[in-house]
């Protein structure tokens, strides 16, 4: 790998983003309530896509916030234990889920290898990590304790922000355009001025939150490269957009770039 392509992690910001997040927790749950239209229309469907959950499954969910995709699965008959670094979340998901569902919920770090390892060698048939990835600072042990998480031909599924169009670093843009025959109409867009780097930045993931999260942005040769490296290889990939159905007219939202995806989801499968 190239010598100006930073690793990817970040253990110096291990410490204050488990602080934030902390601190964000009960007001992110209160803002986002029973789910966005990122999650309704397009990290959602591509997840379930990916897991094809049909009943009685064992599922680890990785950063697992309020619970909203914990109890998704639970329903569909999966067997699930919820992880979050952030007691206040998993106080949250506890008090929203019915206990006819069974969910284990723990608070563990995804950044803290032993912690992980106590949930149990070959225990889970899945492990899904829902639009936290690009949360965690440091990746390698939760890549390596996966490998033994995981039951033989487990498999990984996860969603980002898209690395390569979805990043604080890549400013959207909306520009009007006059055709030949004088009728005007709004070109919507990202610029995209860097990417190869890997970097930690903080931003708001939802407008007005108390405290700017940090976010973690890796290319993808480098987000691969720590589930390569325990023996990972990808079998499924999603890239969801909004269609134009769910389209509307606001200007440097997402929705209004349909040939854009800002979300990516990816399913991974244990080989070794």
């Amino acid at each position: 790998m190239a010598s100006h392509i930073k690793s990817g992690e970040f253990p110096q910001h291990t410490d204050e983003n488990r602080t934030i997040w902390e601190e964000n927790a009960d007001w992110w749950d209160e803002k986002i309530g029973e789910g966005n239209d990122f999650q309704i229309h397009l990290i959602e469907p591509a997840t379930h896509k990916l897991l094809q959950l049909s009943g009685g499954e064992s599922v680890l969910d990785i950063a697992c916030g309020a619970g909203r995709l914990a109890r998704q699965m639970a329903e569909k008959g999966a067997r699930v234990t919820a992880i979050d670094q952030s007691s206040n979340f998993i106080k949250r998901a506890q008090s929203k889920t019915p206990k006819h569902l069974g969910i284990d919920y723990r608070v563990v770090d995804a950044t803290d290898s032993v912690a992980l390892s106590s949930l149990g060698e070959s225990t889970f048939d899945y492990a899904v990590c829902t639009m936290g990835i690009m949360d965690i600072p440091v990746l390698t042990p939760m890549m390596r304790a996966l490998r033994t998480l995981l039951n033989p031909n487990g498999q990984f599924v996860f969603s980002i922000t898209h690395p390569c169009f979805h990043s604080a670093a890549q400013p959207a843009f909306a520009e009007r355009v006059v055709t030949d025959d004088g009728r005007h109409y709004t070109i919507n867009g990202i610029k995209v001025s860097r990417y190869i780097t890997s970097l930690a930045f903080k931003t708001e993931g939802i407008v007005g939150q108390p405290v700017a999260q940090f976010s973690f942005h890796r290319p993808l040769q480098v987000l691969f490269a720590a589930a390569f490296a325990e023996g990972f290889a990808i079998n499924g990939l999603e890239e969801p957009v909004f269609t134009a159905d769910q389209k509307q007219r606001s200007y440097l939202k997402w929705k209004d770039m349909p040939e854009i995806p800002p979300v990516l989801a990816v399913r991974m499968i244990r080989l070794r």
